[in-house]
């Protein structure tokens, strides 16, 4: 009864034909998916990599923009200093990715398979909701083993620019603006403030860019570089701003090659 249901919510949603679609793909195979570990102070190299993550959309005058930082950690050991966890689903869809890596890469690799199935049914490119809901699908039916949260943001022509929030138990939400990860936590107020209706292109950029490297500096899961994607009707457009363009905060130190720039050349010993 559960896969039928299931098959019938997506054959409602997403328009194909149920007779073509096996209801299993809604559920992961149970080997796939491993359940990222509790961090504690001792390190395990062997643990599931997770990314303790700042992850944001925003939706502007004309479409959205994505932003994420880029640091991927293993317990307190940090794997992956330039990760990329803004990742395309289909042509004018992406998804944020955070929690564990090994889901949240699991569930869009499922995700873009099925969304190109769609697109060849269908004969054209599948819209933001459609994908959004199919992250949700596969999110809530895995909800016991998945330990991921999701950003989907996009353009069609159909509703514009377009932001879903799938957070933890696979619920679906659409804001004009949304965050995530751990370094969310230091966000909200800052959001409260400065967000503000019919923004235009670059000052969504920008505040995301500030934002993600707010989080940066207040939390210590979040590091790296920021990375922003910016979807509308002329396409898609990637961005990267290493440490050293981003803004300085609150008893930051401006970023160094090396030790040596803030001691100074050692001298000699005289032996």
């Amino acid at each position: 009864m559960r896969k039928r249901r299931a098959r019938l919510d997506f054959t409602c949603e997403l328009g194909v034909r149920a007779s073509n679609i096996s209801p299993s793909f809604l559920l992961l195979p149970p080997l796939v998916v491993t359940v990222t570990g509790i961090m504690d102070h001792n390190v395990d190299f062997n643990a599931p990599h997770s990314m303790g993550t700042t992850i944001i959309g925003v939706t502007y005058n004309g479409g959205v923009v994505l932003g994420a930082d880029s640091r991927t950690s293993t317990g307190v050991y940090v794997a992956n200093r330039a990760s990329d966890k803004i990742t395309q689903l289909t042509d004018n869809v992406y998804v944020c990715r955070s929690g564990s890596a090994a889901d949240s890469q699991v569930v869009s690799d499922y995700v873009r398979y099925f969304l190109h199935q769609h697109t060849i049914q269908l004969g054209q490119p599948a819209t933001v909701k459609v994908a959004a809901n199919l992250v949700r699908l596969l999110s809530y039916n895995n909800k016991n083993v998945l330990e991921t949260g999701l950003i989907v943001g996009g353009w069609d022509k159909y509703e514009g620019g377009q932001i879903y929030g799938i957070p933890l138990g696979g619920t679906i939400v659409q804001q004009p603006f949304t965050i995530g990860g751990s370094g969310s936590s230091y966000l909200y107020g800052f959001f409260d403030q400065v967000w503000k209706e019919g923004m235009t292109k670059d000052e969504a950029e920008d505040l995301v860019k500030k934002a993600v490297s707010l989080a940066i500096a207040r939390d210590g899961a979040s590091g790296g570089v920021v990375r922003t994607v910016i979807i509308n009707s002329e396409g898609v457009t990637r961005n990267f701003y290493p440490g050293d363009q981003l803004p300085l905060w609150h008893e930051e130190l401006e970023p160094h090659n090396s030790l040596l720039d803030i001691l100074g050349t050692p001298e000699p010993m005289n032996i």
